[in-house]
């Protein structure tokens, strides 16, 4: 078991800001942390100084996290300084304990009710019970309503009041959402019960209204330190001021651009005004990157500098490749790029485990997945993954009925089931939420079905049955290691080697929702910030000029964003007047773009002229030998070998052995013609 270290000893290795910070335990202290600046070490070794110091016993320690998974690694982490009994909980789990322990006392000797582990199936099913069209309002988009009112602890008589002093707007008509929010209630206390809201809830009015139970509770604790305090919500700040009962051994530790679970009541409000409500404050600052080249970092505080805020994080990693941000002519393309970009890193030596790849919805993962499907690069899902989840096991398994036809014959079946079965609607996928997941979810495997035949015009049943099942089984042995897929939000406190930014579209980040919200659009700023931030030495991001949405192809434009962070050149808002937009990005000094416009010129014209030649030899139509949208792939991946060549959407088998020498010539001519 290791031993307490010494004061002294835990100051080693700190820079002098964590040493700062370490040093001050006792009164309220507010520990401004940005992204990789060691917030975990400081927060660790300032709850062993205190106690080594005498400040306090451990048992009167309480480390808050933001997670289970975190307080685990905080608990880790102490133990390793010899600290093996001090407590690090979020703030569900230490009400929980509470609450279990007073509720017998309470209730007749009654024991707690069990906690439900998501409020999905029954919002679920209340959902569909609701009038019209609204019976389709994605079940997530109520919880997070319900959620956000009962961080103010705002019941459903009380909510169209409270939405309104807020200007908040529901997922429904505020009548009806009052009512999806009492029947809610009402099946849960007949289900008996409770959820994550109730435990809070349910401590609060403990300490509010026992004061004899107040006092043993206050009595265990009296020294806090706050996690992702930026995060808080209204019902935990309330907690926290129960608990701690005016006493001012209180450390929060957060950074406010790294807020982003607002939408469920978070704010940082708390963080940024905390020294104003806590006399005395010492407030420190911890700027000093250990996780990022100064490259990665050069671009997010670009970002951060278009708030007119002047934080700047500085490197303590030596120097490495520059970030891109390029643009892709289709979402094809932009996949295909992404492949190749992942399989050249694994090739140079990267571990998989180190690569990420970071969207802003799950449904933005879809075709990435099938994209590192159809390249043989494993992956693995930060929550639920594509081939896993529920729609898309019943669609595979309805493949069995879908009779005896082959090809488009058989293609054409299957989507008639799922239609059937499944409420399949081709280009219905929504912008946002559960239901809009599911859609796109579905059309992905539509498109990798019509692959398929397209692939294989004589494939049946059996044949497209099998080559799904064994996508869906490669996914499986490929969750344990891989290249991570996950959202932003799940990103929060990880990092990796080397991260990919794809889709930065407006209407993609930001979110087509945050358009006329200036709050909600510096949220969706604060997310990329968040994605910036996680990557240590490899950055890429990019956007796509055209994308499906709803069922056909539409025009995209880069996300606002972007334009902080490759600014046009001198000279450039003069011209804007007579001349249109530039279609590629002018990056700063030290940044490159790929490709260069005149290089795309040059292939897609002779690409076009040679598809035009081969399609009159052949006496078909040009399309037959490649659609426009496989030639801009090609453009953007520029393969130089016929493996590269097999990984662009569109070029099956037969393509590859008909055209696949000639359109390798095509491109080294081109190159050969531009150098």
């Amino acid at each position: 078991m290791p031993t307490l270290a010494l004061p002294a000893e835990l100051l080693d290795d700190l820079n002098e800001a964590q040493r700062d910070a370490v040093r001050a335990v006792d009164g309220p202290v507010a520990i401004i942390a940005g992204a990789g600046t060691g917030k975990t070490r400081v927060i660790s070794r300032r709850t062993a100084f205190a106690i080594a110091s005498g400040v306090v016993p451990a048992d009167q320690v309480l480390v808050v996290t933001f997670t289970d998974k975190a307080a685990g690694e905080m608990m880790e982490r102490l133990r390793l300084l010899g600290l093996p009994g001090v407590s690090a909980r979020t703030f569900h789990a230490h009400a929980l304990s509470q609450l279990r322990h007073f509720w017998p006392m309470q209730h007749d000797g009654a024991a707690m009710p069990e906690i439900l582990a998501t409020k999905l199936p029954i919002l679920s099913r209340i959902a569909r019970g609701l009038p019209g069209h609204y019976r389709f309002t994605p079940a997530k988009d109520l919880a997070d309503e319900i959620e956000w009112a009962k961080s103010r602890r705002v019941v459903p008589a009380s909510y169209v009041a409270a939405a309104d002093a807020a200007g908040r707007e529901p997922p429904l008509p505020a009548d009806l959402f009052v009512r999806a929010f009492a029947d809610y209630e009402r099946a849960k206390a007949r289900a008996g019960r409770l959820d994550f809201d109730d435990m809070l809830i349910g401590a609060v009015d403990l300490l509010e209204r026992d004061p004899e139970a107040a006092d043993i509770i206050r009595a265990r604790k009296r020294w806090f330190s706050v996690d992702e305090y930026q995060d808080t919500n209204p019902l935990q700040q309330r907690l926290l001021e129960l608990w701690a009962d005016g006493r001012p051994d209180i450390c929060v530790v957060g950074d406010e651009d790294q807020t982003i679970y607002t939408f469920t009541g978070a704010t940082s409000d708390y963080l940024t005004s905390f020294a104003a409500r806590h006399a005395g404050t010492r407030v420190i600052a911890l700027t000093e990157n250990y996780r990022s080249t100064p490259e990665v970092l050069d671009l997010a505080n670009r970002l951060i500098a278009r708030t007119g805020r002047s934080k700047v994080l500085t490197a303590t990693r030596p120097s490495g490749p520059r970030p891109t941000v390029s643009r892709h002519a289709t979402s094809e393309a932009e996949v295909s790029a992404l492949a190749a970009g992942i399989e050249a890193l694994l090739a140079a030596g990267t571990a998989p485990a180190e690569v990420a790849v970071l969207v802003r919805t799950n449904a933005q993962l879809a075709p990435i997945e099938a994209a590192l499907t159809r390249a043989g690069i494993g992956y693995r899902v930060r929550g639920l993954g594509f081939w896993r989840r529920p729609e898309i096991r019943a669609a595979i398994e309805l493949v069995s009925r879908a009779g005896t036809g082959t090809g488009e014959a058989l293609s054409d079946a299957v989507r008639a089931l799922w239609a059937t079965e499944l409420g399949y609607e081709e280009g219905a996928a929504a912008e946002r939420g559960e239901a809009g997941e599911r859609a796109a979810a579905l059309e992905t495997l539509a498109s990798i079905l019509g692959d398929l035949v397209a692939t294989d015009p004589a494939a049946n049943r059996d044949a497209v049955l099998a080559d799904l099942r064994r996508r869906a089984a490669a996914e499986e042995t490929s969750t344990a290691v891989g290249v991570e897929l996950a959202t932003y939000h799940r990103a929060k406190g990880l990092e990796w080697d080397a991260v990919f930014l794809p889709m930065l579209e407006e209407g993609s980040l930001p979110i087509r929702q945050a358009f006329d919200d200036d709050a909600a659009l510096d949220e969706e700023r604060r997310l990329l910030y968040v994605g910036i931030t996680r990557a240590r030495v490899h950055l890429a991001l990019s956007w796509a000029e055209q994308r499906e949405s709803r069922g056909r192809e539409s025009r995209r434009r880069p996300s606002r964003f972007l334009d902080g962070l490759v600014p046009r050149p001198a000279g450039a808002a003069a011209r804007s007047a007579r001349e249109p937009r530039p279609r590629i990005l002018e990056l700063p000094d030290g940044f490159s773009a790929r490709p260069a416009r005149e290089d795309e010129s040059v292939l897609m014209g002779a690409l076009r002229a040679w598809r035009t030649e081969r399609a009159r030899a052949d006496a078909v139509p040009a399309f037959v030998v490649a659609h426009d949208s496989m030639l801009a792939a090609i453009v953007e991946v520029r393969p130089t070998t016929l493996a590269a060549l097999r990984r662009v959407k569109g070029m099956g088998p037969t393509k590859l052995e008909r055209y696949g020498v000639e359109i390798l010539d095509v491109v080294l001519a081109s190159a050969q013609e531009v150098g």
